[in-house]
C-alpha cells in the first residue's frame, strides 16, 4: 500500500521540490499551500503523515497541528520551520508535532525523518484496538468514532473493550458478565443490556452504523 503524504508549504518552489523528491521516492503526494486547505485536506484525505511549515498564510502550521491533535487524529506530523530556539522546539512538540526540521535542511535528512516516522506509525500499538472506524486505547481510555472523541464511564468502557478485543465473535451474555463484572457478580440480571444500550447510544449519537449486534437467546456480537 502507497504511503499518502500530504506536505502543507505555501513556497511554491519549496513545496514543488519536496512532492518531486517525495514521488521519486514512491509516496503518494498531496500538496496545500495554506493552513486552512491544508487542514481541510487532512480531514477530508486522511494521510499518513503531514509535512507542515510553521508560517503558513490563513493558519499557522502550529495552529493546523493543534486543531489536528484535538479531534483526536494522531496522523504523524513533521514540522518545518526557521524558528530554531529551544522554546520554538518546545511550542512545536506541545502543539502536537512529532519531529522538527529545522530551514534551511538537506532533503536527505528530511526523507530519512519521514522513514522514521512511518516506520514507527506502522508499527502496531498492542494498547490501541480498532474495528471499523471505531477505535479504542487501553493505555490512555480515549475512544473515538472516526475523528468524534466519546466519553465513556469506566464499566462501558470495559465492556467495550472486550467487545473490540474480540471482534465478529458472539459473546454469550455469561462470558461477558464474567470478563467484565467478574464471577461473584450478584446484581441486576440485565445489567448487560443497559449498558449495551448506553453504549450504542453514545456510539450512535451522530446516527452512525451499529456495531454492537444483538444475537437473540445468546449475547452480543460487534460487527458490521
Amino acid at each position: 500500500m502507497t504511503v499518502h503524504i500530504l506536505a502543507i508549504e505555501d513556497e511554491a518552489k519549496l513545496a514543488a521540490f519536496i512532492e518531486l523528491e517525495l514521488k521519486y521516492e514512491g509516496y503518494h503526494v498531496t500538496v496545500a499551500s495554506d493552513g486552512l486547505s491544508g487542514l481541510k485536506a487532512a480531514r477530508e484525505h486522511h494521510p499518513d503523515l503531514v509535512i507542515l511549515d510553521w508560517m503558513l498564510p490563513g493558519m499557522s502550521g502550529l495552529e493546523v497541528c493543534r486543531r489536528l491533535r484535538a479531534t483526536g487524529d494522531r496522523v504523524p506530523v513533521i514540522l518545518l520551520t526557521a524558528k530554531d530556539d529551544i522554546s520554538d522546539r518546545v511550542a512545536g512538540l506541545d502543539a502536537g508535532a512529532d519531529d522538527y526540521v529545522v530551514k534551511p535542511f538537506s532533503i536527505e535528512e528530511l526523507l530519512a525523518r519521514v522513514r522514521a516516522q512511518v516506520r514507527r506509525h506502522n508499527e502496531p500499538d498492542p494498547d490501541r484496538l480498532q474495528f471499523s472506524d471505531l477505535s479504542l486505547n487501553r493505555r490512555t481510555r480515549e475512544v473515538f468514532r472516526g475523528d468524534r472523541a466519546i466519553e465513556l464511564t469506566a464499566k462501558e468502557f470495559d465492556l467495550l473493550e472486550y467487545l473490540i478485543a474480540h471482534p465478529r465473535q458472539v459473546l454469550s451474555r455469561d462470558r461477558i458478565l464474567e470478563n467484565v463484572w467478574g464471577y461473584d457478580f450478584m446484581g441486576d440480571s440485565n445489567i448487560i443490556e443497559v449498558y449495551v444500550r448506553y453504549l450504542r447510544l453514545k456510539l450512535e449519537a451522530q446516527a452512525e452504523k451499529r456495531l454492537i449486534q444483538t444475537v437473540r437467546g445468546v449475547g452480543y456480537v460487534l460487527r458490521e
